[in-house]
């Protein structure tokens, strides 16, 4: 990696005051802390952005042709001060084994910022570190984008009707997605082609939105319960619905809801959540939640 180029990137943001690059490998001695966001290198084909509302404008994805650094991952990583949702990533020993992290190689963009508001509480939100985790993200993935890919995934659903009849046969199932968004002030919770979830009504969206950068990851919520943007861009769920659609099920999309505080929220995302699942004719439903506790309350809804 060119550090000097990269870097520039990052010091894009008036409020980053410092900045390193540094690689962590599987087996390296060394702990990483504390994380405040995982991405995966990413560009799209063609100049939309990668991560849309946060990179650059607000562009649809889950189209089109995205290049991907596959086996490794960029961490925002601050310099000093953590919060309890910050996260510790060991590369070699016993704590190796309880996280993904650990397998990949972890290019952490070791930052620290004037936020100095944040610097005594509890839960920060981490605004400049994490953006700048996101454009150099982008940055990386864009080194890679003319050249030909060891590999290529294809993630094809087509429209929702007027499938194979075999297919219609099958059990027809939607993936229910809650991303944290339970803070009222905003700047915390998760963003949708950066739309702060706190503000959203539940609606249908395909699946590859998913998988093509369209969620990014918020600050709050500690990290053991918590989705980085790498988890969005490599959820598992969605991938493996794509291996059983047309063989056991008929997957029908993504309903995409949120989390939030008030029991009339609660009501009110919960109902446009089972009102879509049926009209699109959904025999089952996997939910997802982010979180615990107060989460568990729409989970049951």
């Amino acid at each position: 990696i060119n550090k000097e180029e990269a870097l520039a990137v990052v010091f894009e943001d008036e409020h980053i005051t410092a900045a390193d690059l540094v690689i962590a490998k599987p087996g390296d001695e060394t702990r990483i802390v504390p994380v405040k966001e995982a991405i995966e290198p990413r560009a799209k084909l063609g100049g939309a952005p990668a991560f849309p509302g946060v990179t650059g404008e607000v562009l649809q994805v889950g189209e089109g042709r995205t290049h991907a650094l596959k086996g490794c991952s960029v961490l925002a990583v601050g310099m000093h001060w953590g919060s309890f949702g910050d996260g510790v990533i060991d590369m070699s020993g016993e704590g190796a084994k309880y996280t993904l992290f650990g397998e990949l190689i972890n290019i952490c963009l070791v930052a620290d910022t004037d936020e100095a508001e944040e610097r005594h509480e509890q839960q920060k939100k981490n605004h400049a570190i994490r953006w700048a985790a996101h454009r150099l993200a982008e940055y990386l993935g864009k080194i890679v984008i003319d050249l030909e890919p060891e590999e290529v995934e294809i993630y094809e659903l087509g429209k929702m009707i007027k499938r194979d009849k075999a297919v219609e046969a099958l059990p027809s199932v939607v993936y229910v997605m809650q991303p944290q968004s339970q803070m009222e002030e905003m700047g915390y919770n998760d963003l949708l082609y950066g739309w702060d979830l706190n503000h959203f009504i539940p609606t249908l969206m395909h699946p590859n939105e998913v998988l093509d950068s369209a969620l990014i990851s918020g600050s709050f919520m500690p990290c053991s319960s918590k989705w980085s943007t790498y988890d969005f861009q490599n959820n598992p769920t969605i991938k493996r619905l794509y291996q059983e659609h047309g063989k056991t099920l008929n997957f029908l999309g993504v309903i995409m809801s949120n989390l939030n505080v008030s029991l009339e929220q609660k009501q009110r995302s919960a109902q446009f959540v089972a009102k879509i699942a049926a009209m699109v004719g959904a025999d089952g439903a996997i939910l997802a939640e982010e979180g615990y506790g107060n989460p568990d309350a729409d989970f049951i809804a």
